[in-house]
């Protein structure tokens, strides 16, 4: 989307309101009195100095907007007082125009009701003061029409900053989706890889035997058949180490549960690696017949649980139950890493 600068705008609106002091200091021989035709000015460039102020917030105070409105009612008072309102004044009626500029600024600047005001009352006293035809010939249609344009246009901007905010956001969630989805693809490659490597030597295996297999190789695939269930359960939990440890643990007899929850999703690097290792050593030093490790809400403290029961019967815990001799032999909560903070 095209902007303009807004020193860019700042400037033009000075540039035309100078432009009507100009006109009312060429003018002033032809009022009775220059007196208030100058205090007219003073005021008025006052008004226009505070009113195109760069550091000025967008929104205008409501201070300000009262000023401007007391200030372009007392424009046509001082100045149309030492003249004659049934003859061509030329220039020196150049308060119509500075009312407009004044009340085209302050409705740019979002204060539209007050804007109206004032070049509602503009009209009001020349119909007054002078006719309604000098409504015409005086300028305070065109008036009337720049304060129209102004609202008209910043309601036009307003909504195409709304609809370019809308769209930015939208883009940023399209994108964060799609790198969510090519980061998914990208781990299903992995894990089917990993998972390739895993079974395919023991699937070539079983098809060159005929599917006769020794209780040996059965549980070998057993083992197999785990680790595999590992990668897909365990998710950010494994590396090497991890994968190694539990082997060993499952080839002593021990039953390995790895549930990766997605609470460990936000930790990368060498955190996530601190934290595989110290699942890796945690299940290296027990004895337990069932280890269970689990990953925590993201928002807790702790960032995986490992717990590790011994039982009594060996029977009960080959086939996976718990019994009520159930010991607990290990009880480990792995701490989430303090965020790092950028200096």
């Amino acid at each position: 989307m095209i902007t303009v600068p807004r020193g860019l705008l700042l400037a033009l609106a000075a540039l035309f309101s100078t432009y009507h002091v100009v006109l009312g200091i060429y003018s002033l021989r032809v009022p009775s009195s220059p007196v208030p035709a100058i205090v007219a000015m003073v005021l008025y460039a006052v008004a226009t100095v505070v009113s195109l102020w760069p550091t000025s917030p967008t929104r205008m105070p409501l201070w300000l907007a009262a000023f401007n409105l007391a200030v372009s009612g007392t424009l046509p008072l001082l100045v149309s007082s030492t003249l004659d309102g049934s003859r061509n004044n030329g220039y020196a009626t150049w308060y119509v125009a500075a009312v407009g500029v004044l009340m085209t600024i302050t409705a740019a600047r979002k204060r539209q009701a007050t804007a109206w005001a004032g070049v509602g009352f503009l009209a009001a006293y020349t119909v007054a003061w002078a006719g309604p035809a000098a409504v015409a010939s005086q300028g305070v249609f065109g008036s009337v029409l720049w304060v129209g344009v102004a609202i008209l246009l910043a309601h036009a901007l307003t909504k195409a900053g709304r609809d370019a905010s809308q769209y930015g956001l939208a883009e940023r969630e399209a994108s964060d989706w799609q790198a969510a989805q090519e980061a998914h693809l990208y781990e299903r490659r992995v894990r089917l890889a990993h998972t390739n490597r895993l079974a395919a030597p023991m699937l070539r295996r079983i098809v060159e035997r005929g599917g006769v297999l020794t209780d040996v190789q059965r549980q070998e695939c057993r083992y197999l058949e785990a680790a595999i269930r590992d990668e897909i359960r365990g998710r950010k939990l494994l590396n090497d180490e991890v994968r190694f440890q539990v082997m060993a643990a499952r080839r002593r007899g021990a039953i390995v549960s790895l549930l990766d929850e997605g609470g460990i999703d936000d930790l990368s690097g060498q955190d996530l690696e601190e934290l595989r290792n110290t699942l890796a050593a945690a299940i290296a030093r027990t004895s337990a017949d069932r280890i269970i490790a689990r990953s925590v809400a993201d928002k807790s403290d702790t960032a995986v649980t490992v717990v590790g029961l011994s039982s009594a019967d060996s029977a009960a815990s080959a086939l996976g139950q718990e019994s009520s001799d159930d010991e607990v032999d290990l009880w480990l909560e792995i701490p989430r890493p303090a965020p790092t903070r950028s200096p």
